[in-house]
């Protein structure tokens, strides 16, 4: 099953420069691990050391925010949209 996973620019590099790249799986972890099987630059970008959700992304699946779900095993259907973007700090 494929979905598209949109990236923010921080994050383009290590996918030769595209906003989205297509990526099969049945959870946002499978996604992930498949993404870091074919891009390995982004290997720690995605998942923290803790297993879950890198603390500096938040990640949603079409416009549902994932920590809200079942965050990394939040179950995929086909043409889904995963939508990768940078966390916002401020005071």
């Amino acid at each position: 099953m494929a979905v598209e996973v949109m990236l923010p620019t921080v994050l383009r590099p290590h996918v030769g420069g595209a906003a989205s790249v297509e990526a099969d799986g049945t959870t946002v972890r499978e996604v992930f691990d498949n993404l870091v099987a074919a891009h390995p630059g982004l290997d720690g970008q995605l998942v923290g050391e803790d297993g879950g959700v890198h603390k500096f992304v938040n990640v949603y699946r079409d416009d549902e925010d994932i920590r809200y779900l079942e965050a990394l095993d939040t179950k995929l259907s086909d043409g889904d949209v995963v939508s990768i973007l940078p966390a916002v700090a401020g005071g």
